[in-house]
């Protein structure tokens, strides 16, 4: 299983922008697709506070649901990156 877990959603620009972060940095990660509305994105809103996607759950680094593409992707660089 991979410690890195991605909530988001088909078609999302801001969710590719991080999936794609996480190919070009050979990341393995589970990816957990929510609904469409907002008021049935309950399991994201647990984890994260907010129904926007996509949020990142990193369990090595304690990274418990952080929102915002463009923090997702400097984190995974800043992490994972060489």
């Amino acid at each position: 299983m991979a410690n890195l877990t991605l909530y988001e959603l088909d078609g999302c620009p801001y969710c590719a922008k991080v999936t794609d972060k996480l190919a070009e940095l050979g990341l393995e990660y589970d990816s957990i697709m929510v609904p469409r509305s907002h008021s049935e994105r309950t399991e994201v809103k647990e984890v994260s506070g907010q129904t926007g996607v996509p949020v990142l759950v990193d369990e090595e680094h304690d990274v418990e649901g952080m929102p915002e593409s463009d923090d997702i992707v400097a984190y995974l660089e800043e992490t994972y990156g060489n």
